[in-house]
């Protein structure tokens, strides 16, 4: 019988839905709450949606503890890295520091996380760190409830979308792929990053838009 111990046990299935979208002057950042393991749910309202450092956040997907342990330590790294430079970290060096630690413990941990902030340099930057590669695009998706949305995005993103529209396209996005997911649900986080600051909203109950199959 499996159990506790029992290297034939089934493995534990988990779920997500995460997303970062662009726009100019900033970055959305979303996800939703809810946290599985196989057919149960953990935790109801869990935020996933990790700071890394002042203006720049990342979002979790994979396993709760890894992907936290991952957060915790690049949070560690760019603390040291911007009191020696004496200056707010890049976003780019922030999400390498995430893809270079997802990399070297590929084997031992279960997290894909996508990076997302601002800086003077760039500006609003989302970048994809799934299995140490490192990209950047206009908006990322992420977790099991992506498989999901992919024709929603595709269909509904346009480049110069304003910071109103995008939080919509996310919120949208994030509502869409919890009906359909099992492993996904709650509330929705979002946080909005631009170079005042980060501002964080929660959305739930009769806030969440309404899809219906027609």
């Amino acid at each position: 019988m499996s159990g506790v111990g029992d290297p034939t046990a089934a493995e534990v299935h988990t779920g997500t839905t995460i997303i970062a979208v662009e726009f100019d002057g900033g970055v959305i950042v979303g996800s939703d709450s809810r946290v599985s393991a196989g057919e149960a749910v953990s935790n109801r309202i869990f935020n996933k949606l990790a700071p890394l450092h002042d203006q720049i956040y990342c979002a979790l997907s994979g396993s709760a503890a890894d992907c936290q342990a991952v957060a915790d330590m690049v949070n560690y790294y760019l603390d040291l890295h911007s009191l020696d430079m004496e200056e707010a970290p890049l976003v780019i060096a922030a999400a390498n520091l995430v893809k270079g630690v997802a990399y070297k413990y590929k084997e031992e941990l279960m997290a894909h996380l996508i990076v997302a902030g601002w800086d003077k340099k760039k500006g609003g930057q989302v970048y994809g760190t799934l299995g140490g590669l490192l990209t950047r695009q206009p908006f990322a998706i992420g977790g099991s409830g992506s498989s999901y949305i992919y024709g929603y995005v595709d269909s509904a993103y346009r480049r110069g979308m304003s910071r109103e529209e995008c939080a919509q396209f996310a919120i949208n996005a994030l509502a869409l792929a919890m009906n359909r997911d099992g492993s996904s649900g709650g509330v929705i986080y979002l946080v909005t990053v631009t170079k005042t600051g980060a501002e964080q909203k929660i959305i739930s109950g009769s806030s969440l838009p309404v899809f219906f199959d027609e």
